[in-house]
């Protein structure tokens, strides 16, 4: 992928995640990356880092790039992508849009029909190697232009497809999801705190706890209620504190989260 460029469309948080993970896992270098964002000082100095390219507009990332990312608000999808139709409906370029409940269907009301999309919605571990890619099954790639995709981001993501329907809530779990865990890993800590442990040695412990569950998880294909079995005696500690959250209905909250999203 030496001679690939890889353009982003909006510079913001996640898609500086998923530059940093691409370059960090050597996927692509950061000379290989341009981008063109809304405030441009702003976007010299959140390029510089990687070594990226920071360039004025959509139509000059479109030109200049082979993957095409669109990384902006959902209401500014068409505003800024229908303008450089022609730059993005050819063979030699795909767009990939990480844009919120943005599907093919969209993309297909103002795109040319030989334009080459797919819709995902990513999350932001993607920067260090550990992420998720909810992808919507219907796309218009060339079996060549899917296996670079997939070769882009295989080794920084986990790629899950899911129907067109499932998309937006796959990327709720997926995209929301890191900021409950980091609730949930700040409760933790505090309660480390509470009882002693210092600051940094509580987030060390109940971070790493909650990435070791999850590989643990997807290693041995184990459902939830089951690994939580396994550290619950009967009669002992870890039930207790079980039933507590049980109390406060912990669950029904987390439900009632996505819920909120969804709504």
């Amino acid at each position: 992928m030496s001679s690939l460029t890889v353009g982003f469309i909006g510079y913001g948080n996640m898609a500086q995640a998923i530059a940093q993970g691409l370059v960090d896992a050597g996927v692509v270098r950061g000379n290989q990356i341009v981008a063109c964002a809304g405030h441009f000082e702003k976007l010299q100095e959140s390029t510089k880092s990687l070594g990226a390219r920071a360039l004025h507009s959509a139509a000059e990332v479109a030109v200049a790039a082979d993957v095409v990312i669109v990384a902006v608000k959902p209401y500014l999808v068409e505003k800024l992508c229908k303008p450089i139709a022609s730059e993005l409906a050819n063979d030699s370029t795909f767009v990939v849009s990480i844009a919120a409940g943005f599907t093919l269907e969209r993309f297909a009301a103002f795109l040319p029909e030989q334009a080459h999309v797919v819709c995902t919605i990513p999350n932001t571990p993607i920067a260090v190697g550990q992420g998720v890619l909810v992808t919507e099954s219907s796309d218009t790639l060339t079996d060549e232009q899917r296996e670079l995709f997939h070769a882009l981001f295989h080794d920084i993501a986990l790629i899950e497809t899911v129907d067109s329907s499932q998309l937006s809530i796959g990327g709720t779990i997926a995209g929301c999801g890191p900021a409950y865990a980091a609730m949930f890993i700040e409760a933790l800590a505090d309660a480390g705190v509470k009882h002693g442990l210092p600051r940094a040695s509580a987030y060390r412990l109940a971070a790493k706890m909650v990435q070791g569950t999850g590989a643990l998880n997807i290693a041995s294909g184990t459902i939830p209620a089951a690994m939580k079995d396994a550290v619950c005696s009967p009669g002992g500690t870890t039930i207790k504190g079980v039933a507590e959250l049980e109390r406060h209905a912990f669950r029904g909250a987390v439900i009632d989260a996505i819920d909120a999203v969804e709504a």
